[in-house]
């Protein structure tokens, strides 16, 4: 089921990470996840019974940059 949250207010929230940066609907594997995900960090934020849940105590880290290592190179689409 897909994140159905006002448009205005999906305008004013935003990560409450030190960064502050919008949100976007659903997870980065899936657009129609009851989720809500950071912009800058990546991380995904739950959304339970329509409310979302902006504790960083319950985001999920981002999939694929939580570490970087200095060997690392990143190739998503190639």
């Amino acid at each position: 089921m897909a994140v159905t949250l006002d448009a205005q207010l999906l305008e004013i929230l935003a990560c409450p990470a030190p960064d502050h940066a919008p949100l976007t609907p659903g997870a980065p594997g899936d657009p129609d996840a009851d989720a809500l995900t950071c912009t800058s960090c990546g991380r995904v934020y739950p959304v339970r019974d329509g409310i979302p849940v902006l504790l960083l105590d319950e985001a999920t880290p981002p999939d694929d940059g939580g570490r970087e290592t200095d060997d690392q190179t990143s190739s998503d689409g190639a």
